[in-house]
């Protein structure tokens, strides 16, 4: 009994330790190519998807794929550099991320099912929807991160609402709902990520 309790704490320090340390696992030009491939879908949505309400299974084909791919760009990273950092606090500070993140992506997926399979007249409100969701997964992270990343948080939320706000009627599934808020949140993550992490790294490197 006395070892188990011994284990368990260590355990438990560890796991405090991975939260007070900031994750450096997310890298500003994994997280920049993703908000330029949400600017390329956007500019190519209009050719791909001439008719989005009509058509609404290729416009989610489109944008889901595109958060699918920058899903996987982010998770080869951050699995290439936890398996490089070797077992250890770098490793449980990437599956801490990773729980703080996922919930956010499990309930956008559910939100879009139910809207498609069930509700394909408010289609429209997916774009502020996702903003929004987003928004929150980056204040869920918020503490892993740099202070400067509320910033990206709170953009994604003021997007999403801009979105449910104007993004009806004849604007309803503008690219640029998305190209805006993904692709501009996504490449103010990755300035940030690089101001405040990868500079000072480098900077560092050369002293």
């Amino acid at each position: 009994m006395q070892l188990d309790d011994a284990l368990r704490q260590i355990s438990d320090i560890r796991h405090q330790m991975a939260r007070s340390e900031v994750f450096r696992g997310y890298r500003s030009v994994t997280v920049g190519l993703s908000g330029g491939l949400g600017l390329l879908a956007a500019a190519v949505q209009p050719r791909w998807v001439a008719s989005p309400a009509s058509e609404l299974g290729r416009y989610l084909g489109l944008w889901v794929g595109v958060a699918a791919l920058s899903a996987i760009m982010a998770g080869a990273e951050m699995s290439w550099r936890a398996r490089g950092a070797g077992p250890g606090l770098a490793r449980e500070r990437t599956l801490l991320a990773v729980e703080q993140f996922l919930p956010c992506v499990v309930v956008g997926t559910l939100l879009t099912l139910c809207i498609y399979r069930g509700a394909p007249q408010v289609a429209w409100m997916l774009p502020g929807l996702w903003s929004l969701v987003f928004g929150l997964g980056v204040f869920a992270s918020y503490r892993l991160l740099p202070p400067q990343v509320f910033w990206v948080g709170s953009y994604y939320v003021l997007c999403g609402c801009g979105c449910l706000l104007w993004g009806q009627g004849d604007n309803a599934f503008s690219p640029w709902q998305m190209g805006v808020s993904f692709g501009g949140g996504q490449i103010l993550g990755a300035a940030i990520l690089y101001w405040t992490l990868e500079r000072t790294d480098v900077s560092q490197s050369h002293d």
